[in-house]
């Protein structure tokens, strides 16, 4: 009722209060020339009827769009609502939506009219009463005649004023912040297209992750195997150690490729519209090439016909083979593999197949990359399996993609 919560809705209050007055005086000046000869009591009663015609006009400027934005951030600062995050920031732009920025306006400005009007004439009122000044005593016993023995002094009619504008500030100060996130909030279209903004935001940072994760994480583990055999013969076979160092170049070379086509990606506003880059099935003879020189054998069997695949479906499956491949260079080390490209009707399978490394534990943090090749196979409404053979020899991995499909 008097912390820093009730100070920020008595100025919210207060504000609305100030929003009310040029609706409230233009309505005095009509009704003024309707009536225009009015005893005392009478001018009262037209003033406090010119509050409530003020409001439909205060509504009909609250059917503005851009009034909710307005009310929104005043209501999302000062009126401390329970879920200030849930308050619209933007314009009103379908009519559900301005009708209920009209509704929260003239709540607004009607309960602040009544709070700034108790505050501006009851505050001082109520300290003429504490101090018991001579004006207040024919006040103060019109109220003793009616509640007698009831103690009516000044001082505590004066404590009673500044009470009763308290709690009526801490009522509409609570009833508006209740109110707040129902008539300001969004509504459910706009709710509905804020999640498929979401969702299109994170499919795309999904997107944008498996290409790094796949090309460079690839570059890096041919890197490292290369490196090490290097190393490992550089005073022995010079000629190899060259060879190995020559092919970390051109690995080096391709995965910066790869990775300024995928950093274009989040450079543009849109990156559907950039277009998806990369590699397709067509480059799998280099990627097959590179990994010899990293000690994994693969025997290919591809089918005729890989190079006539949609653009999106053969760069996915590029991607799969890929990731495939480096998961046998990372857990399995330099050991023979086995893959299948093949299409069977209207489908494309991949098959890969290596034996099971038992000395190359694996990566802390590691396993994204079946989660890569499940995710970019759902997205063209394919599938994939993936796990060890019966007898604990071989790790297989299927996958099948739609040969018509779209991301």
């Amino acid at each position: 009722m008097v912390g820093r919560r009730a100070r920020l809705r008595w100025v919210h209050l207060v504000l609305g209060g100030a929003l009310l007055m040029p609706y409230w005086l233009l309505s005095v000046v009509l009704l003024g020339a309707l009536n225009p000869a009015q005893g005392p009591a009478r001018q009262t009663l037209m003033q406090l009827l010119a509050l409530f015609t003020s409001l439909p006009m205060a509504a009909a400027t609250a059917l503005v769009p851009t009034v909710r934005g307005l009310e929104g951030a005043a209501a999302r600062a000062l009126c401390t609502a329970a879920r200030p995050e849930e308050l619209a920031t933007g314009p009103a732009r379908a009519w559900p939506a301005r009708w209920r920025t009209a509704l929260w306006f003239v709540l607004h400005v009607f309960f602040g009219g009544v709070v700034a009007g108790m505050s501006l004439a009851g505050t001082p009122f109520a300290v003429v009463l504490i101090l018991n000044l001579d004006g207040v005593r024919d006040f103060v016993g019109f109220w003793e005649d009616r509640f007698p023995g009831w103690m009516v002094t000044g001082p505590a009619l004066g404590a009673a004023v500044l009470l009763l504008i308290t709690l009526t500030n801490a009522g509409c100060g609570a009833l508006l912040a209740r109110l707040a996130p129902a008539l300001l909030g969004p509504t459910p279209e706009e709710r509905l297209v804020a999640a498929e903004r979401r969702a299109t935001v994170l499919a795309q940072r999904n997107r944008l992750a498996r290409e790094l994760h796949d090309s460079v994480g690839h570059a890096l583990s041919a890197v490292g195997i290369q490196a090490s055999a290097a190393a490992r013969v550089l005073r022995s076979n010079p000629d190899f150690a060259a060879e190995a160092l020559q092919a970390i170049e051109e690995t080096a070379r391709a995965a910066v490729a790869e990775l300024d086509s995928v950093l274009g990606l989040l450079r543009e506003e849109d990156p559907e519209a950039a277009g998806p880059a990369g590699p397709t099935l067509a480059g799998l003879d280099d990627l097959l090439r590179q990994l010899a020189r990293t000690g994994v054998t693969v025997e290919a069997e591809l089918a005729p016909g890989l190079a006539g695949l949609p653009a999106p479906v053969s760069r996915e499956a590029y991607r799969i083979v890929q990731e495939g491949l480096t998961n046998v260079l990372r857990h399995a080390g330099p050991a023979p593999a086995g893959l299948r490209v093949g299409l069977a009707g209207d489908r494309l399978e991949i098959e890969l197949t290596n034996p099971l490394g038992t000395t190359r534990p694996s990566r802390p943090g590691g396993g994204r990359g079946l989660r890569g090749i499940g995710e970019r196979a759902t997205a063209l409404r394919g599938g994939s399996t993936a796990g060890p053979s019966p007898d604990g020899t071989t790790w297989r991995l299927a996958v099948w993609l739609p040969v018509g499909g779209t991301a």
